[in-house]
């Protein structure tokens, strides 16, 4: 069962969500962990007829850099890396975790340069991407590292995952192109609107949105999907939010997160657990106290919170948002090293109001 639904997973990756075509040049990349499934994406890369490079990562090679590594080193870019980002059509990204908790021990400063010293890398790939020359997806293979993250039995998890992904339907194509359609005709909505209210017990923030675009996330960025986001203007967010879930970064999970904005930048932030790496995000550099992303989360085959990104922000019902980096196409013009996501429950006496009308109450949408 597991082998039949990895194999289709590895399907939908290539066929729809990156739609390779012949003589592409297709990045492959992935933790080792996730040997069994790179092999199945890299089978179905050559039946597309595309042209497959591999690349491995490694968590405990990581460490070693993070620990060991000299400024120079964790400042240095791997120019085979650069060269795939500037010139490649597809990147197809596999984590497998093999411990959650790998980080936790690293200092917040080296984690920060590290992704300092590698934006320049995220950048180019979201802007080659804005432009229509690269596309990408992103995914996660179960581990029972991540089931245990999640709560739940290796079995459990598995069945989650690919549930998540549509991959127990005989067509997950097709479900994709379902949620697509329904999500489409809120972008379609929201398009030339100006202003957005969010309301309830764990938020009252105001945003502008006029001259930025929402898009459709419908599995061909991340696998799972389900969101539709945009940008807000950088200067616009006003208000505070209270985080229902910890973020997590590097390992390490931030808990009780408040944020307070006036003119669109943090100004005042706390957390309950982990504050100081709450503190060195925000500081990275300037950019990291603009909000990069908003969105609203629309996959209820996601019912719970499992401690990882990938999934929790697409919980349906929820609303999340990005320190730092914004996407391109949707005409931010926010720029950072970090891009944190940060998710806040809008399912009990919540609402959004879009230029002043109701868009959205207690996690479903009234339009």
């Amino acid at each position: 069962m597991s082998d039949r639904r990895r194999g289709k997973l590895a399907r939908l990756l290539v066929d729809y969500s990156t739609q390779v075509q012949p003589g592409e040049w297709v990045g492959i990349l992935g933790d080792f962990t996730s040997l069994p499934i790179l092999r199945d994406i890299y089978q179905a890369v050559l039946q597309a007829g595309g042209q497959p490079s591999l690349f491995i990562d490694d968590e405990a090679m990581l460490r070693s850099l993070l620990r060991h590594g000299s400024d120079e080193q964790i400042a240095w870019v791997d120019p085979s890396r650069k060269l795939y980002t500037e010139e490649a059509d597809v990147y197809i990204r596999v984590r497998a975790p093999e411990n959650t908790r790998a980080q936790t021990n690293i200092s917040a400063a080296r984690m920060q340069a590290l992704r300092a010293a590698q934006s320049e890398l995220l950048q180019m790939r979201l802007q080659r991407a804005a432009r229509g020359e690269f596309r990408w997806v992103g995914t996660l293979f179960p581990t029972q590292a991540g089931a245990q993250e999640a709560n739940m039995s290796f079995e459990e998890y598995e069945d989650f995952v690919y549930g998540a992904c549509f991959c127990e339907a005989e067509d997950p194509a097709a479900e994709w192109r379902k949620l697509s359609a329904m999500q489409q005709q809120k972008v379609d909505y929201l398009a030339g609107k100006r202003h957005i209210a969010l309301r309830g017990p764990h938020i009252d923030l105001e945003l502008r949105i006029d001259e930025r675009r929402f898009i459709n996330s419908d599995g061909k960025r991340n696998m799972p999907s389900g969101e539709i986001f945009t940008g807000p203007v950088e200067d616009s967010v006003n208000g505070w939010v209270c985080f229902s879930y910890p973020a997590i970064v590097g390992g390490r999970a931030v808990s009780g997160i408040e944020l307070k904005f006036e003119r669109g930048k943090v100004v005042a932030a706390s957390a309950e657990q982990n504050a100081d790496l709450l503190q060195a995000q925000l500081d990275t550099d300037a950019g990291a106290r603009y909000l990069g992303e908003f969105a609203i989360g629309t996959n209820f085959g996601i019912t719970q919170f499992t401690g990882s990104i990938l999934y929790d922000e697409k919980i349906g019902g929820t609303v999340h948002m990005a320190i730092g980096m914004g996407y391109p196409e949707t005409g931010s013009r926010n720029t950072s090293a970090v891009h944190w996501d940060m998710i806040c429950d809008m399912r009990q006496d919540s609402e959004i109001l879009v230029d002043g009308e109701l868009f959205y109450r207690n996690g479903e949408f009234v339009v």
